[in-house]
């Protein structure tokens, strides 16, 4: 019996009704909800990216900007714009478009935007309240996959989840909040040995390591909920990391690439956008 697909883009459109009337509920108390986003440079992939959030805006009713910076921008020069960004009360929500050309420092570059207008989840501050269970900010990406498998009623509770992939962007926090799911949660990497044992016991799969279709049919547990979170081009079309066709007819859930995880992680930056507006109205 193949798999439920966990379906990305009927949720995000779920997603964009409630969000709508949250940003419609705001303007009638006379705020707006404006985003503005920093790209650094000419990357294809990264313009393409920064579109669909300026269209998801447009969508729900926010106002999003673009500001454009050239590639040779010096760090400073960076930093300083995003102060004066984070410092505009105007201003709900700042992102930083990654990643950013060789020679500019990331960590630095994302520690001045201030933890109550990073959206992305990526200030340290907000990945420490994370680990400790506070409330903060959460990475999108990792917030659409949890968001994703409770829309689908997926059990977690006191279930093996096996993450693959440790990045500080999805990994490691998608780990934590399985983990505060009350999920038993085993994280693999690419030193991990015997990975197929371990995925082979997973009721929940997470794959995120940027690898095309290296999950595998029989690397899974039949009846599993195999997240993909993998977004890799192979003959000039998208893929994700786990083997979708072979592995839908094993496990019991799966998300598509594309169609899946890609959707939720924008409906996520939506939410933590409207959050940052609804938060400093509540000041």
């Amino acid at each position: 019996m193949a798999a439920v697909l966990m379906d990305g883009k009927l949720l995000s459109e779920e997603l964009c009704l409630e969000q709508k009337q949250r940003v419609l509920a705001l303007r009638e108390m006379g705020k707006k909800v404006t985003l503005s986003v920093v790209l650094v440079g000419n990357d294809p992939a990264s313009a393409t990216y920064v579109r669909n959030k300026q269209l998801a805006c447009e969508k729900l009713g926010i106002e999003g900007s673009t500001v454009m910076l050239p590639e040779g921008i010096s760090q400073q020069e960076l930093e300083n714009k995003l102060d004066a960004l984070c410092e505009d009360e105007a201003i709900d929500g700042v992102l930083l478009q990654l990643p950013l050309p060789k020679g500019l420092d990331e960590e630095s570059a994302l520690a001045h935007i201030t933890p109550e207008k990073d959206v992305d989840g990526f200030h340290a501050l907000n990945q420490g309240k994370l680990f400790s269970g506070t409330d903060g900010v959460v990475a999108c990406t990792p917030k659409g996959v949890i968001h994703m498998l409770k829309r689908y009623q997926v059990p977690l509770c006191g279930k093996h989840a096996v993450v693959v992939g440790r990045s500080n962007i999805v990994g490691k926090p998608c780990a934590l909040l399985l983990l505060k799911e009350n999920c038993t949660v085993t994280v693999c990497h690419s030193r991990t040995e015997n990975l197929a044992d371990i995925t082979r016991q997973a009721d929940i799969l997470v794959a995120a390591v940027g690898k095309a279709k290296m999950i595998t049919a029989d690397m899974v547990k039949e009846g599993a909920a195999v997240v993909d979170v993998g977004i890799n081009r192979v003959d000039g079309r998208l893929c994700g990391d786990v083997d979708f066709d072979a592995v839908k007819e094993k496990a019991g859930y799966i998300s598509p690439v594309p169609g899946g995880v890609g959707k939720m992680t924008v409906a996520m930056l939506m939410d933590n956008v409207i959050g940052a507006a609804e938060k400093r109205m509540k000041k």
